[in-house]
């Protein structure tokens, strides 16, 4: 499959210092048309980039919050649609898994993880984007994705997984495939959760799995007022980045020096 140019379909800024992301097209699986946020900071080329995994929401938007962070930074950071929500087209996660009475969850996630795929080999064709320094992140359904792609892509220098099926933890089928990713896992894991999200299991079942392959888990106090808070806006609001931003900055920082030295 061919990688295209990015089409610039419309840029998305916002006040109160928001950067711009501009709206881009990218080849998916199967001859598909995917879209997705794309941010780059201000200077020259070969900056080092994050793909940000959206939930399970319909609408992921463009995460401008995270986007400020990251490109201040000095990272480039996309923001794909998974096929079925947002900008993207196709059938939606959550009616797939309705359509089976919630009898497989699994196999959906995996469907899914094939639009990553299709989106990092996007990313690391960008002249903008250092290819040696790609981070992988994402919450809830997007730290499932997270996971399964530290199973699966090379050439990552770590993952960072937020409440990866905290909502879905009493699914043991699941359960065992994201235990399964992890011991395959390509680069270092981090497992990130605030301790009111809505099960630490994440942290506690997958957290020893992603230390023994070099990574490690971090549980934050409580997070907000509601499990909510402590899943998901923990993870993409300005006070949980002002929590978690700079042990994630370092946690990457020392997975891609460890990459640059071939350790």
């Amino acid at each position: 499959m061919g990688l295209s140019a990015p089409t610039l379909a419309s840029v998305e800024s916002g006040g109160s210092g928001e950067v711009a992301g501009r709206l881009v097209s990218f080849p998916g699986p199967a001859g598909s048309t995917l879209s997705g946020y794309l941010y780059v900071p201000e200077g020259a080329s070969g900056f080092p980039a994050v793909l940000w995994n959206h939930g399970s929401e319909p609408h992921p938007g463009s995460q401008p919050m995270l986007a400020r962070f990251y490109v201040s930074h000095g990272f480039v950071f996309f923001v794909p649609h998974r096929h079925g929500q947002g900008r993207s087209p196709g059938s939606y996660i959550i009616d797939e898994i309705r359509l089976s009475r919630g009898a497989d969850v699994v196999a959906p996630q995996e469907r899914a993880s094939l639009d990553v795929q299709a989106a990092l080999a996007w990313l690391r064709e960008r002249p903008e984007v250092d290819p040696k320094r790609i981070v992988v992140s994402g919450c809830s359904f997007g730290g499932i994705q997270t996971i399964l792609a530290a199973e699966r892509l090379r050439d990552v220098s770590a993952f960072v997984a937020f409440a990866p099926a905290a909502m879905s933890w009493s699914d043991s089928q699941l359960r065992e495939r994201l235990e399964q990713a992890l011991r395959k896992s390509t680069a270092p894991v981090l497992i990130v959760q605030a301790h009111n999200d809505y099960s630490l299991g994440p942290s506690t079942v997958l957290g020893p799995i992603a230390a023994a392959r070099g990574g490690r888990s971090h549980i934050y106090p409580d997070f907000g007022a509601s499990s909510q808070d402590g899943h998901w806006v923990f993870a993409t609001s300005q006070a949980g980045i002002d929590v978690w931003g700079s042990d994630v900055l370092a946690f990457i920082a020392a997975a891609q020096a460890q990459t640059s030295t071939g350790h």
